[in-house]
C-alpha cells in the first residue's frame, strides 16, 4: 500500500498588529477591515482556513471548507474545530456591537453536535448572533449548516465585555 503524504503549510502575519488596530476601532470596523484584508485575519483563522463572508451590527457568517487536514481519527472535522467557528461567529457577533475601547472573552460555550461535517458536506456556514450585550456581559448564539443548509450544530455562549 502507497502512502500519499499531504502537506498544508500556513503563513500569518505577526498577531500583535491585528490586536493593536483592534483598539484603536469599534467591532463593526474591525471585522468589516478584517473582511476587506485591510486588518490582517488572526491566526486561528488562517489556520482552519475560516473566512469572514458577512458582517453587520451583531451578525456575522463565516465560512469554512471541511477539508480533510481538519479530520478527527474517525474521518469526520474535528468537533474542536466546529466548536471552534462556532465561538469566533459568536464572540464576533458581540464584539460587532461594541465601541471602540471595548472587548469580550468568552467565559462558557455549548455546542450541540447533530450531525458530521465531511469533504462532502461542502462549504460549510457558520452565523452568530448577538441577543444581549450589555456594559459587563454578553449572550450569543450560532448555527452551523452544511452546502446543502442542514444544520450541522448549534451553540450558544456567554461573554465577559471589559476594556481594552
Amino acid at each position: 500500500m502507497t502512502v500519499k503524504t499531504r502537506r498544508r503549510v500556513v503563513e500569518w502575519e505577526d498577531p500583535q498588529r491585528g490586536a493593536l488596530l483592534a483598539r484603536q476601532m469599534s467591532g463593526i470596523e474591525l471585522f468589516r477591515k478584517v473582511q476587506t484584508g485591510e486588518v490582517p485575519a488572526p491566526p486561528i483563522s488562517l489556520l482552519i482556513g475560516q473566512t469572514i463572508e458577512e458582517v453587520e451590527e451583531g451578525r456575522i457568517v463565516m465560512a469554512l471548507h471541511p477539508d480533510e487536514h481538519l479530520y478527527n481519527p474517525i474521518g469526520t472535522v474535528h468537533g474542536g474545530v466546529i466548536a471552534t467557528i462556532l465561538d469566533s461567529v459568536m464572540g464576533c457577533a458581540v464584539h460587532t456591537m461594541l465601541p471602540k475601547g471595548r472587548g469580550y472573552t468568552t467565559l462558557e460555550i455549548k455546542v450541540n453536535y447533530l450531525r458530521a461535517a465531511l469533504v462532502e458536506s461542502g462549504q460549510l456556514r457558520a452565523e452568530g448572533k448577538a441577543i444581549h450585550v450589555g456594559r459587563r456581559s454578553a449572550v450569543a448564539e450560532g448555527r452551523l449548516t452544511d452546502a446543502q443548509g442542514r444544520l450541522v450544530a448549534t451553540a450558544s455562549t456567554t461573554c465577559l465585555v471589559f476594556d481594552i
